[in-house]
């Protein structure tokens, strides 16, 4: 990761400290970001476009309130013995409604978020997956929102 992080020079870090949570939300949002860091367009584009094939950048998207537009959520827990992880891990991650899917050291080691717009489907998904890769899953519904927020200084 060293090397990686060597490959960043002043303008990439300040281009990361603008799109971690400012990212412009405007027809033209390479313009804004290079006009901010004295660049063009055209350079602001083509450094996220590198960032993001060394491998800094995963994503660029938005975040929702799921609640908030009425959608119903889950963490999910699973024991799945080494026989079956793949599989298992294949059928989940054919759930549109995956959007987190972690490997964990631990008796319950895989853990998946699950999002639709009814309880009841969530449930029946989860029996769905359960059926299917004969693995019981542990649904342990949100009962308060935590959302962290961290966006890392990448320059002084």
């Amino acid at each position: 990761m060293d090397n990686i992080a060597n490959m960043m020079d002043k303008i990439d870090r300040s281009i990361l400290n603008i799109i971690q949570s400012k990212f412009p939300l405007e027809s033209h949002p390479y313009f804004i970001i290079g006009k901010q860091i004295g660049i063009t367009e055209e350079e602001a584009f083509e450094r996220i476009k590198r960032l993001r094939k060394i491998g800094i950048i995963r994503r660029i998207g938005a975040n929702f309130d799921s609640a908030k537009l009425g959608f119903k959520s889950t963490l999910c827990a699973a024991k799945v013995s080494p026989d079956k992880l793949d599989n298992f891990i294949a059928t989940v991650n054919e759930c549109p409604g995956v959007t987190h899917n972690y490997l964990r050291s631990h008796e319950y080691n895989v853990w998946f978020t699950l999002i639709d717009s009814s309880w009841e489907e969530l449930c029946t998904i989860i029996d769905n997956i359960s059926i299917k890769t004969g693995v019981k899953i542990l649904n342990l519904p949100k009962t308060q929102l935590y959302k962290i927020k961290v966006n890392f200084k990448m320059e002084e």
